[in-house]
């Protein structure tokens, strides 16, 4: 479980690529190998009036309209003197918004520190949205990962378990019902913010499928383009397991199983495998089940509840003052 380095020179080349967001390095060209470590930028604020406990480190710091133009009004030892404590702490880079002209002191301070001075022509707002998207995602947790990714009714369903033990074929016979397949075999998968995770297929094997007797299989254009999609949430595991006659497993569901990935809890299911038994179906069905969850509708709890009301006032007649469940029209 690895987060990518990004430093500010990569930035420049990843900003002014698809992001939309046209870096120009002013100064401070020594420090363009600074790491940034933090995907949270900061505007100064009170900083640059003393109040420099409130920089955080590792954060790129924007500089619009307001910024420039105080700086302009400060005396020149001042501007100076309020630079110099700016540009000590542990920052990555100063960005400019706006396309506004940098102060001279500016771009001195930029250079006696290392500190890359960058300036992009787009808006503030816009360009602090642009940015610290692109970060989130550079700065992704990621892992790879031995399992397939589909995305079944608009739900991401993560298919994990020993090798051979059927994965690709459930995930063709899903294909075939008219799910997509994201990712065969290998799954990259990234963190996004404190709760997200996101699967995604490397570009080599995109669009392909392994499967035992036919080989290496192309789904995009045996199914068609509706038939794959390049990224998915993962919001449910399905943990696929031989079947142990010995084992004693759960036959009502009440119990929330949940699978660490990358941090982040996700609703877990167990599915043992033997003759018989049509994975796709069942897969299909966890994922109709997960979706219900969601909206608040428990099959398990509503029918143990139902049992109990039932012991607890036996000359009920059976349906008769049961109520709806919740989530239900």
């Amino acid at each position: 479980m690895t987060a990518s380095p990004l430093t500010v020179a990569g930035l420049i080349g990843r900003a002014s690529g698809t992001a939309g967001l046209p870096l120009e390095l002013l100064s401070g060209q020594g420090g363009a190998k600074r790491t940034i470590p933090n995907p949270h930028i900061q505007k100064t604020g009170l900083a640059l009036a003393g109040f420099h406990e409130y920089l955080h480190d590792g954060r790129i710091i924007v500089f619009g309209e307001s910024e420039v133009r105080y700086l302009e009004r400060l005396a020149p030892d001042v501007r100076v003197k309020v630079l110099d404590a700016t540009f000590e702490r542990d920052i990555p880079c100063v960005l400019i918004t706006g396309g506004w002209a940098a102060p001279a002191d500016l771009l001195l301070a930029s250079d006696r520190h290392q500190v890359p001075l960058l300036r992009t022509p787009v808006a503030t707002p816009l360009a602090i949205s642009r940015i610290s998207s692109l970060l989130d995602d550079a700065l992704a947790v990621r892992e790879v990962m031995h399992g397939v990714l589909m995305d079944i009714l608009g739900l991401g369903v993560l298919l994990i378990g020993e090798s051979g033990i059927g994965k690709s074929e459930c995930a063709l016979d899903l294909v075939v019902r008219g799910h997509r397949l994201v990712a065969d075999d290998t799954v990259e998968v990234r963190r996004r913010g404190e709760s997200v995770v996101l699967g995604t297929c490397p570009q080599l094997t995109r669009h392909h499928m392994e499967v035992r007797g036919l080989g290496i299989i192309n789904i995009r254009e045996l199914f068609g383009v509706a038939s794959t999609r390049a990224s998915k949430r993962v919001e449910l595991v399905v943990q696929l397991e031989r079947w142990d006659d010995h084992r004693e497993y759960d036959r009502l569901g009440l119990d929330d199983n949940v699978h660490g990935l990358l941090g982040v809890k996700i609703p877990l299911v167990r599915m043992p495998v033997a003759p018989g038994r049509n994975l796709a179906t069942l897969v299909e069905v966890a994922a109709r089940n997960q979706l219900l969850r969601a909206r608040g509708v428990h099959a398990a709890r509503e029918l143990v509840e139902r049992l109990e009301r039932r012991l607890h006032d036996p000359g009920r007649e059976p349906g008769s003052d049961d109520p709806e469940p919740e989530g239900r029209s």
